[in-house]
């Protein structure tokens, strides 16, 4: 594998599989695909939710609020999520099915309180970079393939940041689930990747 590629993968953790605090609908069955995926990279890494607990997007944390409400958080739309990927908890951990010595370098987001982060690469007021996009270009990086969850948040936003980073993407479909909270959404996301330049490979391997 040419050396100026590499594997994203985004938020693999326990919280986000089911039984997990935000568990997502067959998160498990992506993880033996991405184990198979990393065998082609020489360059493989993995985003992780890390949020304090008093964080912002924590619906425990608006009294009067609802999981699921939308609210607006120092300026920027937010979900309110159930409280998840505590850092230095089980639910941050990333999943020990997934082959971790294949990771390169593992990228820490949404540790600050009154911003979440969906994307890898930043903040979502992009006032704060994850450091992602400058180790990649270090590297000498210049495309991508990323897989992950969810596709319809985490994973959209790390494509589109990408993309408008310069990084040529590809987006492993077979390696990646949705929250969906509406039942269109990933479909509304996928589509919103490919018109941004991403190319949707859908099927694997």
């Amino acid at each position: 594998m040419n050396a100026k590629q590499a594997l994203i993968l985004v938020d693999l953790q326990n919280d986000f599989l089911p039984g997990g605090a935000l568990g997502v609908a067959g998160g498990d069955e992506i993880i033996p695909v991405v184990n198979q995926l990393m065998k082609s990279f020489d360059l493989v890494a993995a985003t992780q939710d890390w949020h304090p607990s008093e964080h912002g997007s924590f619906a425990v944390n608006h009294p009067g609020h609802q999981v699921y409400d939308v609210i607006d958080l120092n300026g920027i739309e937010q979900v309110l999520w159930p409280t998840h990927c505590v850092q230095n908890t089980w639910g941050a951990e990333l999943s020990k099915e997934l082959d971790q010595s294949k990771i390169t370098k593992t990228f820490p987001k949404g540790t600050l309180p009154a911003v979440d982060s969906y994307s890898g690469f930043y903040d979502n007021d992009h006032q704060h970079a994850t450091g992602l996009g400058e180790w990649l270009r270090s590297q000498a990086v210049s495309e991508l393939t990323v897989a992950g969850i969810a596709t319809d948040y985490c994973v959209q936003f790390t494509v589109l940041d990408a993309i408008q980073d310069g990084f040529a993407v590809t987006l492993c479909l077979p390696a990646c689930r949705g929250v969906n909270l509406d039942a269109a959404d990933s479909d509304r996301a996928i589509e919103r990747m490919r018109t941004a330049g991403a190319v949707i490979q859908r099927a694997y391997p």
